[in-house]
């Protein structure tokens, strides 16, 4: 069984209430839950700290996410908790700050993932803010009984990542037409929202449901900000 799991927070020091900041007519931690559909898994589910639960619930509800509330800081515990809840084998992680996430490319690298029989997966060279992790579950178990620093523990992956000779890892570099290590996606900062903002609307030229490939996204990203440059 296969669990999609998003984390999100309310609290960001650079960017504070970031998940909950309008993209387009919604929430922007709503519209990552919208695209995060089109990824094919038997379940998906919302994992925040319990103190973002009352914000969080009904958001997750309207999207038909599943929700779980965990430790704020352990991240790894908190996917944990929904692995054990949910009976997952496989996970496919994602995180609510990515609002452009490639959805074509997260269910290819899930296929890849499940052929490999990984115990990790990753793509490189994507956008930062473009891609998923997939996981097999009983590594994240086995991660959470092992990890011992902050980093380990808050970065859910860094345990299996940095255990090569432990884990099967699967790394490849994304397709060529996924790739784009000069674009910055994610949504950090108040830069980050701003430019966050404009692709939005950008891609509202484009069908809704390609607003989230990989090759649409970067073609309108690039079209979009080389433009503005020019200006």
């Amino acid at each position: 069984m296969t669990a999609l799991i998003l984390q999100g927070r309310l609290d960001s020091s650079r960017l504070p209430g970031k998940a909950l900041l309008p993209l387009g007519d919604r929430p922007m931690i709503r519209g990552v839950m919208e695209a995060l559909k089109r990824v094919p898994a038997d379940c998906r589910i919302l994992a925040c700290p319990e103190d973002s639960l009352t914000a969080f619930t009904p958001l997750a509800k309207a999207a038909n996410f599943e929700i779980i509330g965990g430790p704020k800081f352990d991240v790894l515990r908190r996917y944990c908790q929904a692995i054990r809840h949910y009976s997952a084998d496989w996970v496919i992680r994602a995180t609510g700050d990515n609002p452009f996430v490639f959805t074509d490319a997260a269910a290819a690298l899930n296929r890849e993932a499940v052929k490999a029989g990984a115990d990790y997966a990753g793509y490189g060279a994507l956008p930062y803010g473009a891609g998923v992790e997939v996981i097999k579950a009983r590594a994240l178990l086995q991660a959470e009984e092992e990890a011992a620093t902050d980093a380990e523990r808050e970065h859910v992956c860094p345990f299996l990542y940095n255990h090569p000779e432990r884990f099967l890892l699967y790394r490849p570099p994304a397709h060529p037409s996924w790739q784009g290590n000069e674009i910055r996606l994610t949504v950090d900062t108040p830069e980050d929202y701003a430019r966050a903002q404009r692709l939005y609307d950008a891609l509202l030229s484009v069908p809704p449901e390609d607003r989230n490939k990989g090759e649409t996204v970067i073609a309108v990203y690039r079209k979009t900000f080389h433009e503005e440059k020019r200006q």
